[in-house]
């Protein structure tokens, strides 16, 4: 597996190997103790979470807070999306930054999104399948969010407006500024 550091402190980057033969490839994608020494700390996985979704589908930005807060490791087992993570952590030398990158089937990474940060994603292929673990269960009274073309953020999601298919709940959440100052 290569580890690859992003501009967000303790955000990563993971690529596991892939062993071709004649019968397809195997793959391990998640071993814990590994997992744990590449991270720098004990993270326990608590949810598996999978949506399909087609081409221009955006879910995001969103987070959980306080006690709730989730790390995630995320990965596409069909498909591909850009994969979008802020640093809402105050005390962060990153914080309010935010990285992208894609993640797809053939590209094999993975994202490690620390707890502290907003997370969203547009899917740029029909038919992707998008899976991520948490560290902590959903709670809905929890959950928060930061509108995805947040002028502050700036944000290039690489399809234009008239492509995206986003929620009314996610076309209604308050920009940085405002989540900042609730």
């Amino acid at each position: 597996m290569t580890i690859t550091r992003t501009p967000l402190k303790d955000c990563l980057v993971l690529v596991p190997n892939r062993f071709y033969d004649e019968r397809g490839y195997f793959s391990e994608t998640y071993n814990k103790a590994l997992f744990d020494q590449y991270i720098g700390k004990q993270i326990d996985f608590v949810q598996d979470n999978e949506s399909c979704s087609k081409k221009g589908v955006l879910r995001g930005l969103h987070f959980q807070i306080k006690k709730h807060a989730q790390a995630k490791l995320i990965r596409v087992t069909k498909g591909a999306v850009l994969d979008v993570c802020v640093d809402l952590r105050p005390d962060s030398p990153s914080y309010l930054n935010h990285f992208s990158t894609i993640i797809s089937y053939e590209n094999k990474k993975q994202l490690f999104v620390p707890r502290g940060f907003a997370h969203g994603f547009v899917v740029l292929e029909d038919d992707t399948v998008f899976n991520y673990k948490c560290d902590n269960y959903y709670n809905k009274s929890a959950e928060r969010g930061i509108i995805y073309k947040d002028p502050t953020l700036a944000i290039d999601w690489q399809l234009s407006g008239h492509e995206l298919i986003v929620s009314e709940k996610d076309k209604n959440l308050p920009t940085l500024e405002t989540y900042l100052n609730s």
